[in-house]
């Protein structure tokens, strides 16, 4: 009979705990619990939110990929843009402009190697070409026939337009100095998507009129049926390959509905794929980028131009991303948050103190009961139906008020032993934890609440305020805060605090979420607000490759480590903000064997 030894030329661990870092498909024996554990393989498919453009735009061009984008023209509400904008994976910085301002023009390439060729002027169509070089444009050679609205696919030396009228089935190649005829679409249309190379392209979906999902491809000289799509549109974007392509976006004539929907592509058929956060048509995307690494940015939604960025990735493990949620009715900072991710609480805050409550459902922010005591920089923990508002600031005092939520109001419970703000907080309504905080100067007491009164705990090793926290009561940890500011992380017991591992990113008025052993750490300043998330494991902290894509601090937090909630705050320079977003990790989960 075959062993495992046999097989893998090892035995099986005997653990007396579970490893704190395990490898992707690892297997053991936990001798404590008696039963044989592995490490299962999960993974992410889906958009993610990015850095915003610097400036709002539709139908403009795209190239490049997810972590290198190209950005260029379009029509900025009102006029043509000649502006250009390349992305690093996080944010967008100004790029040499083009020399005439342009939409609905053809685009491919690369950031550093950019194409973009026909579209209109405001005076007309123009078959005019540009190359980028990385920081500025250049004329290239002139297409045969001036167009707009046409499909593009290749690269600078070796681009591809298609479509688009007054020459709906034209095709035309590019060498990197001229283009030449190619091919004839079977199917003439304008508004598509494309993507591919020069010689294996796609073309799909447009308007013949009307709205189709036709997909064909291009070998070089001639295009033939491919699969068709599964929502027919216009004004959609795409990216990939010829047999691993990607379609997101469009519109759907004439109805007018705005579409989320993403399709991929294996060279055969199309097969629906997780929707865009954000609806919108005459977007861009980063062409050049693959299939399950793509970038989407810009576009319309009523009639607006959108300056919103979404990453795709498909298929991803382990990951982590901050995507955009419903944002809140009432923009403020320094407030409390508790609950989860589908079901959170953000209570108190602002400048003016607030006693305003909001429950987010997931999706959409809404009124709950009000405070007793309106006040900032306190701090909160519990879930939506059982919450506690706990310490803060009624100017010109701090406050010892603790209030307790049920689902739709508060009421009074036990004061806190001395009134304090800018403290952080752990556990239950029932067996809730208070520590650090502001009294004259920064403090390191801990309080215990039991569901009435409170008495002291253990004190924190280093006193501090703007600290955030996470945990329970027995099991908690304290991370973060001023003064100075630090990166000290401390875990109690139920009794005492303990040194744990620092964050990577010393900060404060930052916000935390989960576990002692899974926690958190999200926001703040360092001085200037930062959107670094990190993730703790019990004893170290680990940069997580998701940051807010909104920089904040004195924000609200709930939810736990693989999903949690960010909302409101202090966003640097434009002010407090209303934004929420959701936070979501994917990788090896431990799965236990079941043995008979």
């Amino acid at each position: 009979m075959s062993t495992y030894r046999g097989i893998l030329g090892f035995s099986v661990q005997n653990l007396s705990a579970d490893p704190s870092v395990a490898v992707d498909g690892q297997l053991w024996y936990n001798s404590t619990d008696s039963v044989f554990k592995y490490n299962k393989s999960t993974s992410f498919t889906g958009w993610a939110s990015g850095g915003n453009l610097g400036t709002a735009r539709r139908q403009l061009g795209g190239a490049g990929t997810q972590t290198a984008g190209l950005a260029f023209g379009g029509d900025t509400d009102p006029g043509y843009s000649a502006l250009t904008e390349e992305y690093d994976g996080s944010s967008w910085t100004a790029g040499g402009a083009l020399p005439v301002a342009k939409d609905i023009a053809g685009s491919c390439g690369t950031q550093t190697a950019g194409l973009s060729f026909a579209g209109s002027t405001g005076g007309g169509t123009v078959a005019t070409t540009e190359e980028y070089d990385g920081s500025s444009w250049t004329n290239g050679g002139t297409m045969n026939t001036a167009r707009v609205s046409l499909g593009s696919a290749g690269t600078q030396t070796a681009g591809l337009g298609f479509g688009g009228p007054p020459s709906p089935s034209a095709t035309e190649e590019y060498d990197g100095s001229s283009w030449t005829n190619g091919g004839s679409l079977s199917t003439g249309r304008s508004q598509m998507g494309g993507a591919g190379l020069q010689t294996a392209a796609i073309a799909f979906g447009g308007a013949t009129p009307p709205v189709t999902g036709v997909t064909e491809e291009y070998n070089g000289t001639s295009w033939t049926s491919g699969g068709t799509l599964n929502t027919a549109r216009t004004e959609l974007a795409g990216a990939g390959l010829q047999t691993a392509g990607l379609a997101f976006g469009g519109l759907v004539p004439p109805t007018g509905i705005l579409q989320n929907a993403t399709e991929q592509y294996n060279g055969t058929s199309w097969t629906n794929s997780t929707n865009m956060i954000t609806a919108r048509y005459r977007l861009a995307g980063a062409r050049n980028s693959p299939s399950t690494s793509s970038l989407a940015f810009g576009g319309e939604v009523g009639p607006v131009g959108q300056s919103a960025t979404e990453e795709f990735v498909s298929g991803a493990s382990p990951f982590a991303a901050w995507s955009s949620g419903g944002n809140m009715a009432t923009a403020r900072n320094t407030l409390a948050g508790a609950g989860t991710q589908t079901a959170g609480l953000g209570f108190g805050g602002s400048a003016v103190p607030t006693s305003g409550t909001e429950e987010y459902d997931g999706s959409a922010w809404t009124a709950g009961g009000s405070l007793s005591t309106g006040r900032n920089q306190l701090a909160g923990t519990g879930i939506q139906t059982a919450a506690l508002a706990i310490g803060g600031y009624t100017p010109p005092t701090a406050s010892n008020a603790t209030e307790e939520y049920n689902g739709t109001s508060w009421t009074a419970g036990g004061n806190l032993p001395a009134a304090k703000r800018l403290l952080a907080s752990a556990g239950t309504q029932t067996a809730g934890l208070a520590f650090g905080g502001l009294i004259a100067g920064a403090t390191d007491t801990t309080e215990e609440y039991d569901g009435s009164a409170w008495t002291a705990g253990g004190n924190l090793n280093t006193a501090r305020y703007y600290i955030a926290g996470c945990g329970t009561q027995t099991a908690a940890l304290g991370f973060g805060g001023t003064p100075p500011v630090t990166d000290a992380t401390e875990e109690y017991d139920g009794s005492a605090w303990t040194a744990g591992g620092n964050l990577n990113t010393a900060r404060r008025a930052l916000a935390g979420a989960g576990t002692q052993t899974a926690g958190l750490a999200f926001g703040g300043t360092i001085p200037a607000e930062t959107g670094a998330t990190e993730e703790y494991n019990g004893t170290s902290w680990t940069t997580s490759s998701g940051s807010l894509s909104t920089a904040r601090s004195g924000l609200g937090g709930a939810g736990i480590q693989t999903e949690a909630l960010a909302f409101s705050g202090q966003a640097g320079p434009p002010g407090t903000t209303t934004a929420t977003e959701e936070y979501s990790s994917f990788g090896p989960v431990t799965e236990t064997i079941t043995t008979t």
